[in-house]
């Protein structure tokens, strides 16, 4: 039997990470997998982009740049290196505006990438054009894109063969240039009938000799057979990941696969005893990680919800560090309404992210009582057309609690108007904090807005989750005191050491005096210095309290300020969106009782306002 070779992507150090650890890993800690993976004969890789790119910022301490380079250094010099762009969006929180979407480009070319995929999640062929013709132009190769998922069953009007054949029409219409075409299902809930009629057309529809390649996950369970359908009609390439970090919400395993095709005409043309050993190493490399058990199983519940596997774990984890992982289910059985009165945006990030977070408000706050200003800036228009037009109902709400009109005009219009998305404003974030100007670090401020200014002034914290047993403290000698303490208060940890007259809590020093014994609390309510919220005996004086969990972003102010109702005091990052906590009365502030970075608690109190 004559045999087709299939050409396959890498994408176990990209959305493999994403995929299980929510791309919280440290750069040398996978370097020798990639090696091995090199040596056993792979040489086109996931290399970075996506999510990956702000997560190292994130949760690792470490520069995506960096990381870049050291992928060449180790994958070699003729490795196609591959990195996941989203339009408009590209690798940024939001979406960007012309200036920063070219800075991309040339970037991530400086930096050793080969290729770059570029997607949009609304199908809206408008944010493909101007950051395709940049990838282009900057001397990369670019993959054009068409975003797949199955509708909710019950649901009709967009995700079927002739929507994406709609969708690829407008991309060869608008003369985008571009070196090979993927259809990207991040959900994995693409009806493989489906994507084979799809990619069939596709491949009709396509000059001879361009490279059509076909990405999902195993989450729903259907990838194997997916790759199966899109190779059958025509498809060049599919995407593989590696063990730890293959199945489940990643993409199917190479050697997983290359057994599925035995007995076909197939062939991955891979040594599959050197990928044998590949996975033995990159094993190794992952065994101190934490593996989320969510993130090795299939999930019967995703086409009802349709989840990424790069967003599910994620998620989960931002779920864990603050506590709420036991409403996952809810949350996860709440996007099925998200996803329906949405407009069909496919699941895939940023929508999957947009879906998860109004989730999640609907779970925590309440039915459509907070719109999550993703969610309703898509379904108002901010981000680009909808497959199909958004619920009224929703869009009534969004308008009134965004207090944003819808809007017809295209991204760059939009981006490209407002001065807060420019170079330029990024330049000057770096000059306020004292940084280094140059392209890199516009950049990072640019993608990754506070949080990346926190790592380029060396205080972003370290958020990896590794399964290493914590050292026990050796005894104090001879009865001896301990140099310290951890206090917690109210589900916050305090690291106090005392000395004296003096005692350092987290670093900040107090004036003390401690006696042996219990004596009558003050009358009067504690130093507005305190550590801890000042008890309000009177009723004079009123905690802010944090409504949900998360991390404190920005602190608006401080102690003896005088604020006005509807101030904004403090922001927290919550699943990666903005909150505000204003102050519901006029008043001078008592305390401040948080500190950038710090993790906050529901019912924590935050400020004090007397």
């Amino acid at each position: 039997m004559a045999t087709k070779k299939v050409n396959f992507m890498c994408t176990a150090f990209r959305d493999g990470f994403q995929s299980v650890y929510g791309a919280r890993v440290l750069t040398e800690d996978f370097m020798p997998a990639v090696a091995a993976a090199r040596e056993a004969g792979i040489t086109y890789f996931e290399a970075g982009g996506g999510a990956m790119f702000q997560s190292l910022y994130f949760y690792c301490n470490e520069d995506s740049f960096r990381m870049m380079d050291r992928f060449r250094e180790v994958a070699g010099p003729d490795a196609n290196l591959q990195t996941l762009s989203r339009g408009v969006n590209i690798v940024c929180l939001d979406s960007a505006s012309s200036d920063v979407i070219r800075l991309h480009a040339q970037l991530f070319k400086k930096h050793g990438i080969t290729t770059i995929r570029n997607f949009d999640a609304l199908n809206d062929v408008n944010n493909l054009i101007y950051s395709g013709r940049c990838i282009h132009e900057a001397g990369l190769k670019h993959q054009v894109v068409v975003t797949m998922m199955a509708l909710p069953p019950g649901c009709t009007g967009a995700h079927d063969p002739d929507f994406y054949e709609k969708t690829l029409r407008s991309i060869l219409d608008a003369d985008i240039p571009f070196d090979s075409v993927c259809f990207k299902d991040a959900s994995g809930t693409s009806v493989p009938a489906y994507v084979y009629e799809t990619i069939k057309r596709a491949r009709k529809m396509l000059p001879e000799g361009t490279q059509l390649q076909y990405h999902t996950h195993e989450t729903a369970g259907c990838g194997v057979t997916a790759y199966k359908a899109a190779l059958d009609a025509g498809a060049d390439a599919i995407d593989l990941s590696l063990s730890p970090v293959s199945g489940g919400t990643c993409q199917p395993d190479v050697i997983v696969m290359w057994h599925a095709l035995r007995g076909t005409e197939y062939d991955l043309g891979v040594d599959i005893d050197k990928v044998r050993e590949a996975e033995k190493v990159f094993g190794e490399c992952m065994k101190d990680y934490f593996l989320p058990p969510e993130a090795t199983k299939v999930e019967p519940m995703i086409p009802w919800s349709p989840m990424p596997g790069g967003a599910l774990t994620a998620n989960t984890q931002m779920l864990r560090d603050n506590n709420l992982m036991s409403r996952y289910n809810e949350m996860i059985a709440a996007m099925s309404e998200v996803v329906r009165r949405g407009g069909f945006g496919t699941s895939v990030t940023p929508v999957s992210q947009f879906y998860f977070q109004q989730a999640f408000n609907n779970v925590i706050q309440g039915p459509w009582k907070k719109i999550a200003p993703g969610y309703g800036k898509m379904v108002l228009g901010y981000f680009g057309k909808t497959p199909v037009a958004p619920d009224p109902e929703i869009v009534k709400i969004a308008s009134e609690q965004l207090d944003l009109p819808p809007t017809t005009k295209t991204v760059l219009e939009i981006n490209d108007a407002d001065p807060k998305k420019s170079i330029a404003h990024f330049t000057k974030m770096l000059t306020d904090n004292n940084l280094p100007v140059n392209d890199e670090n516009v950049f990072i401020a640019a993608a990754c807005q506070e949080k990346g200014i926190l790592f380029l002034e060396g205080k972003a914290p370290l958020g990896i989750r590794k399964n290493v047993p914590a050292k026990k403290a050796a005894p104090a000698a001879g009865g001896a005191k301990p140099d310290g303490y951890t206090v917690t208060v109210n589900g916050k940890a305090f690291a106090v050491e005392l000395k004296g007259d003096k005692a350092l809590v987290n670093g900040k020093e107090y004036a003390v005096n401690v006696v042996d014994g219990l004596t009558a609390a003050p009358s009067a309510p504690a130093s507005a210095s305190s550590a801890a919220a000042p008890a309000s005996a009177s009723g004079a004086e009123t905690e802010i309290k944090a409504a949900v969990p998360g991390v404190v972003l920005r602190v608006n102010v401080s102690e003896g300020d005088a604020v006005a109702e509807g101030d904004e005091l403090v922001v927290l990052d919550v699943m990666k969106m903005e909150t505000p906590v204003v102050s519901p009365c006029d008043g001078m502030v008592k305390a401040v009782l948080v500190a950038q970075t710090d993790k906050v608690n529901t019912g924590e109190v935050l400020v004090v306002v007397g």
